[in-house]
């Protein structure tokens, strides 16, 4: 892992239960191999609303230039997150419950109008991380060098695997 470099902008990962954080780590953890600052918390729309909202309005202004959140079911964070922030909000819902992260999925991916969430995959916090990393590099070249990098061992990796199991 590398260091973060500490001239980039924070990337927040928020995740309304500690039952998630096997699943959200793995945004915070390929943010930290890319060497972006990241920070996680445990803050939930319905368990802790004043906090997620107070932490929303005022991540501008402490450092964060993007703000991941995963939920399950209901999935109420990360709109509500958009609600009280103009920074990128990225989605990540999260599986479990009866449906599976269907209804997770559904109600991330379905804001209204002027409060957007890109929204990854269920349970799909490496690419949230990744996603943030590449919204952090339109201004900072050398995130999405090391991104490029990420892909590129990822593939060689694939290739080396194949070529074993062929053997």
């Amino acid at each position: 892992m590398s260091l973060p470099d500490v001239g980039l902008p924070t990337v927040g990962v928020l995740m309304a239960s500690r039952v998630y954080a096997d699943r959200m780590d793995k945004a915070a953890a390929v943010l930290t191999e890319l060497g972006v600052p990241v920070t996680t918390h445990v803050l939930s729309a319905h368990r802790t609303p004043d906090e997620t909202a107070e932490f929303a309005r005022t991540a501008a202004d402490r450092g964060y230039a993007v703000l991941i959140c995963g939920a399950g079911q209901a999935a109420h964070v990360a709109g509500m997150v958009a609600a009280y922030t103009t920074l990128p909000v990225i989605g990540v819902p999260l599986g479990g419950g009866p449906l599976g992260g269907v209804d997770s999925l559904y109600s991330t991916v379905q804001m209204p109008n002027g409060y957007p969430v890109a929204t990854v995959a269920v349970d799909g916090g490496v690419n949230a991380g990744l996603l943030a990393a590449q919204i952090i590099a339109t201004a900072h070249p050398e995130v999405g060098e090391r991104v490029a990098s990420w892909r590129a061992r990822r593939v060689a990796d694939s290739v080396r695997r194949t070529e074993q199991e062929s053997r």
